[in-house]
């Protein structure tokens, strides 16, 4: 596995357990970070990259920071 597919999928599990945590599904949490619900699955399985805009979004809709999101790095 590449380096960079590890990275995607580090965050993008990192940001379905906040997800999750906040009882929101993929369809909500993209309606808050004002986002397509199918970018929110495709990051959470490590499947795309992710701007740092993007992140941002996400991090602010789930109430957390961005570091929060990156901590697993």
């Amino acid at each position: 596995m590449s380096q960079r597919l590890y990275y995607r999928r580090i965050v993008g599990e990192t940001i379905r357990t906040y997800r999750k945590c906040a009882g929101l599904t993929q369809e909500k949490l993209a309606e808050r970070a004002d986002l397509h619900h199918n970018f929110i699955g495709e990051v959470e399985r490590g499947n795309m990259e992710i701007s740092l805009g993007s992140l941002l979004k996400i991090a602010k809709a789930l109430g957390v920071s961005g570091r929060d999101l990156l901590r697993d790095l």
